[in-house]
């Protein structure tokens, strides 16, 4: 039997045609879409289906994927503000990360997929560097499971970089060690929602040794090895620094290419670096409002995307956004580039709810799964209300309300694999209320322990020196 069919909605499906759908209802049964049509046939077809979402005047859109995170930095939003890379790192992240608890690390979890599923984030990569304490990993894979979020869990790791605390540093064998024992216990969970890449944070936050361990144990397990890349000037100083070349020839070098490399920022990729990662087939997570936050430039994606280089999208950390609301990502992804090239054609509408749906999809290597309504694919959705936000009325047209008018007010209803986690505006797998007072109080708590509690009560400033 049908387990839930979504009715009389627009379908903006991603599909290879790039269908808009009107009058259109899905039915969903256990965790896939088996069929889209029109909702007169629809009705007559289905009968009897445990659930019926009536989705009159709203837009059912795919699920967004958020292919770059770090969850833990949900509990410093606001600590880095009005800084550069380098001084956002040693005064404020830093100290933070190195004095991470379990507690603190699943609280913010919780906080930050909460906040991506009520902005339509159905898949998230989390890049979870720093490991002052065991278990800091299944902290967020605990949060994964229980809000039901498709999570894929990059397993970081740090062993060199100046002005790296000793506390986030692990040598190669301790990383593959657990990197193991997280495959084996996690990869291919709750109904393979959960997965584990390898995540080793920068070339120049690597020794060879490192890239090489985490490289190996990329392919022999066949998952995912996503790495920051040429963020700032001084990535690929650094990594020329301590390995001879920039970060993107070190990998070369090494052989750490191919389908399943996820390159994050590539702000300051030159036109070689492009040709290479295009050459093979590396993709990269594109990260706007980050960029912004601290300055770091623009990367050049309108070159990447013409040269057919997949491009995703995403958050970052929330400490270097301030917040996990990719509707936010989605809006300044097009209008940066517009004006960083004073060209308004440069990115459209379309291309940009592309970068968070499909291309993102394919940025992690799940595009058969998820990215696009259709039959056979995943149920990994959200059912977009415009009238429930003067921001998205009129709504003219679905793509460019979600793109330039979306409101997190507007997701009314969220499902990922077949599970409803969200209906009528409330969240049904978990307490919302309780995630956000008990993020408080462990980003309170955290602030104390790192010294950085004092940010909150500096001046106000109109300038910065």
């Amino acid at each position: 039997m049908t387990d839930i069919i979504v009715k009389n909605a627009t379908v903006v499906t991603v599909n290879n045609k790039r269908e808009i759908l009107k009058d259109h209802s899905i039915a969903i049964e256990n965790d896939r879409i088996t069929e889209i049509g029109p909702a007169n046939e629809m009705a007559q077809k289905f009968k009897g289906v445990k659930k019926e979402i009536e989705a009159v005047g709203k837009i059912v859109f795919p699920g967004f994927v958020n292919t770059h995170n770090h969850l833990f930095q949900t509990l410093l939003k606001g600590l880095g503000d009005d800084k550069v890379l380098s001084e956002w790192f040693t005064t404020m992240t830093a100290p933070s990360a190195k004095l991470l608890t379990e507690e603190a690390v699943y609280n913010a979890a919780m906080l930050g997929c909460l906040e991506g599923i009520n902005s339509g984030t159905t898949t998230v990569l989390d890049y979870m560097y720093p490991h002052p304490v065991p278990n800091l990993s299944d902290s967020v894979i605990r949060a994964f499971k229980e809000l039901q979020i498709r999570g894929i869990f990059g397993r970081g790791s740090v062993d060199t970089g100046i002005g790296i605390p000793q506390e986030i540093m692990q040598d190669p064998g301790t990383v593959e060690k657990d990197f193991i024992r997280l495959f084996e216990t996690y990869h291919g969970s709750e109904n393979g929602r959960i997965r584990i890449w390898l995540a080793p944070a920068a070339v120049w936050l690597a020794t060879e040794e490192m890239l090489l361990t985490t490289w190996r144990l990329a392919q022999k397990y066949n998952t995912g090895f996503t790495i920051h890349i040429s963020e700032t000037p001084f990535d690929r100083q650094a990594s020329a620094e301590l390995h001879g070349q920039p970060d993107m020839e070190v990998l070369q070098k090494l052989r750490i290419t191919g389908p399943n490399v996820l390159l994050v920022h590539c702000v300051y990729l030159t036109e070689r670096d492009m040709r290479m990662a295009r050459f093979y087939d590396m993709k990269v997570s594109h990260n706007p409002v980050s960029n912004m936050y601290l300055a770091s430039g623009v990367a050049p994606i309108p070159r990447m995307i013409e040269s057919g280089i997949t491009v995703g999208i995403a958050t970052d950390g929330a400490a270097s956004n301030n917040t996990n609301d990719m509707l936010e990502v989605v809006r300044m992804t097009p209008l940066l580039h517009k004006v960083h090239t004073m060209d308004p054609t440069i990115l459209t509408a379309a291309k940009v709810l592309e970068m968070a749906t499909i291309d993102g999809a394919r940025a992690i290597g799940l595009e058969a799964e998820i990215g696009s309504l259709e039959t056979g694919k995943k149920a990994d959705l959200f059912i977009y209300n415009p009238v429930l936000s003067a921001r998205s009325i009129p709504m003219n047209n679905p793509v460019s309300t979600i793109v330039y008018s979306g409101s997190e007010k507007c997701v009314e209803t969220v499902i990922i694999d077949g599970n409803i986690l969200k209906e009528d505006s409330r969240l049904l797998v978990a307490d919302e209320e309780k995630i956000l007072q008990n993020a408080q109080k462990s980003a309170d708590k955290l602030s104390v322990m790192a010294g950085t509690a004092k940010i909150k009560e500096r001046p106000w400033q109109v300038l910065a020196f």
